[in-house]
């Protein structure tokens, strides 16, 4: 659609509006902000931990598992770069909760987290009753999360980070047509820069987008 602009005819000026300029959606269900469900599970250091613990802070949320043999790993790399990239903010956390708690306890979640250098203190590994976290990850979130004996490791997971505003609304940038794209790809490397199937990275999106978060 065309517009007038400064009494100039300007073509597809909403698409041309630079998207880091653009302020942040926020996800709507029937009309309504949609907010974290109420969550409260063990963490590595065997802490109850809720949603309201981490009010007052930006954060993201992801489903994975320790012994994934595909995209945890690289998921996990890609959230200890953004917490090292955050380091400095005492308001930027992480929500990881595992879809095989019966095997992630609070001992192999703390193994994981050396591991990988996670450092935060307001980043928490989860688990805890295990239809209570695929009832968080699918109806919760709408992040697939299922357990499927055909699939690597047994189960089948998105690779999506969900990011968190301050108040616990879900929040996403909006694409090149202004919708909001909901969930942001968490298993390409901002290094890759896109995957075998053409999808880009978005870490450096989320740099971004966390940035404004926290700056609100």
């Amino acid at each position: 659609v065309d517009r007038l602009k400064m009494g100039t005819v300007v073509e597809h000026d909403r698409m041309n509006i630079s998207k880091e300029d653009r302020p942040l959606s926020y996800i709507k269900l029937n009309g309504q902000k949609r907010k974290v469900p109420q969550f409260s599970f063990l963490n590595q250091d065997s802490v109850l931990i809720s949603d309201k613990d981490y009010l007052g802070k930006v954060y993201l949320a992801e489903f994975f598992f320790t012994s994934c043999p595909s995209i945890c790993p690289i998921m996990t790399e890609n959230l200890v770069h953004l917490q090292n990239h955050f380091a400095y903010n005492d308001n930027f956390g992480v929500a990881s909760f595992s879809i095989t708690p019966q095997y992630d306890t609070p001992e192999v979640l703390r193994n994981y987290a050396k591991k990988y250098g996670i450092t935060d203190k307001d980043w928490h590994l989860f688990t805890g009753e295990k239809d209570a976290i695929f009832n968080l990850a699918n109806a919760g979130f709408n992040i697939f999360a299922a357990e499927m004996p055909d699939a690597p490791g047994g189960f089948e997971h998105s690779g999506l980070f969900a990011l968190v505003d301050k108040e616990g609304y879900l929040r996403s940038r909006l694409d090149d047509f202004g919708n909001p794209i909901v969930y942001y790809r968490g298993a390409i490397p901002e290094a890759m820069g896109q995957n075998e199937e053409g999808e880009e990275e978005q870490i450096s999106v989320l740099k971004e987008d966390i940035k404004k978060l926290l700056l609100e």
